[in-house]
């Protein structure tokens, strides 16, 4: 039986898939196996996949026929997928050797539904660790327990889907698939769904996973209109946590981070396109209008003067004719 499969989606990504892959060889056991999913890419990556197949133990090699994106990626490693326990990786990231063995014995200790841990994120030659945002290590919680409180950072902002590994019965219980097609924040109605529907989780300091930023062909660099993708990502968040049975403690948490996110964007907008900078300001505007009102209120009051500030300006805003999410 396989115990652990690692699903890792691939996306124009030959400079850096080598590195990815010899981390892999150096977490590779037996009973391990790794999902490679190419989204069609166009450079030289699934020639790289291609050998890695034949050279990597434990390598399954899945292509796509079209670009999807990293959620639909995602959920065709799951669907794939063996093991009675799941993690993932970005194709430009890489791993500690080890990590893995590491990372499964945790889970398999604590005996909960899903593990979420540490990462080193990487900025040209800069390292700096991530902690997940969760003081109690090492001990099992109700996951519903660490969405709150509102106004700090939780472990629903701490959306990484590759920093924790997972239990199959989340796939059997429709917890782990993503929403399919979301090009960005993809990771946050999936880290909302967890914490409100899985039963047990737990947060452990372990290190292994270097998150590599700045890459010129990542989302986050990206000004296209794919970025827009958050807006829809974070409809699915509220509309969601609006019919949880705790919506009314829950909500003013979605819709303050909801307005946050959308205050980041206007905040670098000069490096959208400009029409998709203004398409970003009349769907934010539309999404402001779309929220509970008296919650988006309360989440106003309890941010600082420029985000309210620029957030209540673009409420007023004059709705566009053919603007939808």
């Amino acid at each position: 039986m396989v115990k652990l499969s690692v699903i890792v989606p691939f996306y124009n990504v030959q400079q850096y898939a080598p590195d990815t892959l010899k981390s892999l060889r150096a977490n590779a056991r037996a009973d391990f196996e790794f999902i490679l999913v190419d989204d069609c890419s166009r450079d030289e990556t699934p020639d790289i996949l291609a050998r890695a197949e034949r050279e990597l133990p434990g390598a399954v090699y899945v292509r796509h026929e079209k670009n999807g994106g990293l959620a639909t990626a995602r959920n065709t490693g799951i669907d794939a997928a063996r093991g009675e326990y799941l993690t993932f990786l970005d194709g430009d990231d890489w791993l500690a050797p080890g990590y893995y063995e590491q990372l499964l014995g945790s889970i398999e200790d604590l005996g909960c539904d899903f593990v979420r841990t540490d990462h080193v994120q990487c900025t040209a030659r800069a390292r700096t660790i991530h902690r997940v945002p969760q003081g109690r290590r090492g001990v099992v919680m109700n996951p519903r327990d660490a969405i709150l409180p509102a106004d700090r950072s939780t472990s629903v902002d701490y959306a990484y889907a590759w920093a924790g590994i997972y239990h199959r019965r989340l796939v059997d219980r429709g917890l782990l698939h993503f929403t399919h097609g979301l090009r960005t924040a993809e990771d946050r109605p999936w880290i909302w769904k967890l914490h409100r529907e899985a039963e047990s989780f737990a947060t452990v300091g372990l290190l292994g996973v270097f998150y590599r930023r700045g890459v010129a062909s990542s989302l986050t660099q990206i000004g296209d209109v794919r970025q827009l993708d958050f807006i829809r990502a974070f409809d699915q968040v509220v509309a969601e946590t609006a019919e949880d049975r705790d919506a009314e403690k829950l909500l003013p948490k979605a819709v303050r981070t909801y307005c946050a996110i959308i205050s980041h964007h206007l905040g670098s907008i000069e490096r959208f396109e400009p029409a998709v900078a203004r398409k970003l300001k009349s769907m934010s505007a539309v999404a402001l209008r779309r929220m509970p009102q008296d919650v988006l209120d309360d989440a106003l009051d309890s941010m600082d003067i420029q985000r309210a500030t620029r957030l209540r300006r673009l409420r007023r805003r004059p709705a566009a004719t053919g603007v939808a999410a």
